[in-house]
């Protein structure tokens, strides 16, 4: 098969590791940058071009799209869609899991437990918002952040009052979330791969800092999940349809409380953590699903 990753950069470890197994199995593989593809949308005839060349040969697209590049990057998922080419995550489902808000609002109607969140449209009366989530301290987050950026622990309420004037002051809207204290500083990363948990690592937070991201100085380690931990991480991409998919948890008193959903997860942390070959699985996957 002809393969393109879509990344905007070729030397990240993800992308060489994708690259690396796909030629493995005896596939072409491409990086392609997809801000430099240009979309021509024509009656019946959608097709992309990229520097010097139409890209009408492809089979499968593996999106690895920033959160930066998400407009145009989806756009350009959505026209090899449009083609026909078989994508192993689609354009609206790397949307959906993007907002944050939409994807709490639909991982919560499903029933899947989560930190107890609560969003509102500028509020000053910063005491209500605290006293909904359960009292200080409270996790602040912008609706964009990615990779632990935004996201900010208050520990008292004049601390979470100055956050949220200077966000709202920016303009830039935010959720507050309760903290839960017995996860320590830790949460779970959960790598699904077809709809399966393929592996799991248990990401900890450097000490002082609570958010548990490994590029901050976190550090992790292999992790069997129990069953509810099983559960939630394989419902989540079902219920966001990202069959390739991380899923981020906490674990607390009262089970597995669901962070976030990523649906361009970097493959290192896992990888290394687990000794687990994720980026055949993803490759495998495409082989799996693409004529299916």
């Amino acid at each position: 098969m002809n393969i393109v990753i879509l990344s905007r950069n070729p030397n990240l470890f993800s992308t060489e590791r994708l690259v690396n197994e796909g030629e493995k199995r005896g596939h072409d593989m491409e990086v392609i940058d997809p801000l430099k593809c240009d979309l021509i949308i024509e009656k019946e005839k959608p097709t992309i071009y990229y520097k010097d060349r139409y890209l009408d040969y492809v089979d499968a697209i593996i999106p690895r799209i920033g959160a930066s590049s998400t407009f145009f990057g989806c756009a350009v998922v959505r026209q090899f869609e449009m083609m026909n080419v078989f994508t192993s995550v689609t354009s609206d489902a790397i949307i959906r899991s993007r907002d944050k808000l939409r994807s709490f609002q639909r991982l919560s109607k499903a029933g899947i437990g989560m930190p107890k969140t609560v969003f509102t449209n500028y509020s000053r009366d910063v005491e209500k918002v605290i006293a909904h989530v359960g009292g200080t301290p409270v996790i602040i987050k912008l609706l964009e952040g990615t990779q632990g950026l935004g996201v900010v622990l208050a520990e008292t309420k004049n601390a979470a009052e100055s956050v949220l004037e200077a966000f709202n002051g920016l303009q830039a809207r935010a959720l507050v979330q309760e903290y839960v204290s017995e996860a320590k500083g830790a949460d779970i990363r959960a790598l699904v791969v077809d709809g399966q948990v393929v592996g799991a690592i248990k990401r900890q937070g450097k000490k002082g800092e609570f958010r548990s991201n490994l590029h901050r100085g976190g550090t992790a380690e292999v992790i069997k999940l129990n069953e509810a931990e099983l559960k939630v991480a394989m419902k989540a991409s079902r219920v966001l349809k990202l069959p390739v998919c991380g899923v981020d948890m906490l674990q607390s008193a009262r089970g597995p409380l669901l962070l976030e959903v990523n649906s361009t997860p970097g493959l290192e942390g896992i990888e290394t953590g687990t000794g687990k070959n994720i980026a055949k699985s993803i490759i495998t996957y495409i082989e799996r699903n693409r004529n299916s």
